[in-house]
């Protein structure tokens, strides 16, 4: 053990070496992924056999979707610890990045989605650099401010629509095939984004985060470039996000500014990993299923109203008082987490 060999010369462990390294996962883990995305590639050829189709395509769709962002946002402020309130900026960049050359131009997002994330991934290293000069209540402040910097400026552009943005064109594509498309491009977003945050976490970058996050100072004092560490996970927290507004957009064939920059998208990324459990790979994953499964059976039931936030802020308090880690940190630190969740 690491303690043990620092015990026996004398000398005190790196902060980064107390963090233990993340083990990789048993091959039948790989296994059950593999099947899994064969299940969800094949998922809109079977529209013969499903009955609700459109609805369990939009319904899985969504879900990929807040997998991706949750996902996303955990890369800082998971593994990292810094809580970001912003990141429904680089949401809805990606979605005008895409739909201004539709709009203007005809040019088909599916092509310019991957602009838009890179877009979004060079306003994260920018603002990174500004923002991340702070620390706690004053970095969540700052990535606020910063959404509604952008949302003022969108608002009051006349080229991008102002506050009644830009209507798109439907997909060329016959009525029954129009959600294939936009189920695909989230499963690409959702994959990209676990894969990243599976790399993330098995990187020595992942562990010079994971220090920072346990303590900042120790951490740099250690040897860590935390400020380059900071800034490079707030760029790579923004790619996947940037790419799904883009297709999120195209999708509702409209983009606005009020739609896609609000504290609401990001804090829902938020709960979702805080829920699943942030810091860790699954978690993000398990709290965007959870929540969009528990929000559709909300409006099933109670329709689209208040107690739809009832529910959720019930479902938060819930898990934080049984789950206090998220529902996967919990059920690892039990020694009861099942084995097909435990990527770290």
């Amino acid at each position: 053990m690491i303690e043990d060999r620092a015990a026996a010369d004398g000398s005190e462990p790196d902060v980064i070496d107390v963090i233990a390294a993340p083990k990789g996962p048993s091959r039948s883990r790989w296994v059950v992924v593999a099947i899994l995305l064969l299940v969800l590639l094949l998922l809109p050829l079977g529209r013969p056999i499903l009955g609700p189709y459109n609805y369990i395509i939009l319904l899985i769709t969504n879900a990929l979707m807040w997998t991706a962002l949750s996902s996303s946002w955990n890369i800082l402020g998971g593994y990292a610890g810094y809580i970001s309130l912003g990141h429904a900026v680089f949401f809805g960049l990606g979605g005008y990045v895409a739909a201004v050359p539709l709009y203007y131009s005809g040019v088909s997002p599916f092509l310019t989605a991957v602009v838009g994330g890179l877009a979004a991934m060079a306003l994260g290293f920018v603002t990174g650099l500004i923002t991340l000069r702070t620390r706690g209540p004053a970095f969540i402040i700052s990535t606020i401010a910063l959404l509604f910097v952008f949302l003022l400026v969108f608002e009051n552009s006349e080229y991008l629509g102002g506050t009644a943005g830009l209507p798109l064109p439907v997909v060329p594509l016959p009525q029954d095939w129009l959600k294939a498309p936009f189920f695909y491009a989230m499963l690409l977003a959702a994959v990209g984004s676990i894969a990243l945050s599976y790399k993330v976490a098995h990187s020595k970058f992942g562990l010079g985060l994971r220090a920072i996050a346990e303590d900042e100072t120790k951490a740099e004092v250690a040897g860590v470039p935390t400020r380059f560490y900071k800034i490079l996970a707030f760029a790579l927290s923004a790619f996947w996000v940037g790419f799904a507004g883009a297709m999120w957009g195209y999708s509702l064939s409209f983009v606005r500014p009020t739609l896609f920059f609000t504290v609401a998208i990001s804090a829902q990324m938020v709960l979702m990993a805080i829920i699943g459990g942030r810091g860790t790979v699954a978690g993000p994953v398990v709290g965007a299923v959870l929540i969009v499964a528990v929000n559709e059976f909300s409006i099933s039931q109670f329709g689209s109203s208040e107690i739809n936030i009832v529910i959720a802020g019930v479902l938060l308090v819930t898990v934080l008082l049984f789950f206090p880690l998220g529902i996967v940190g919990t059920l690892r630190k039990k020694g009861w987490l099942p084995a097909f969740l435990d990527w770290d």
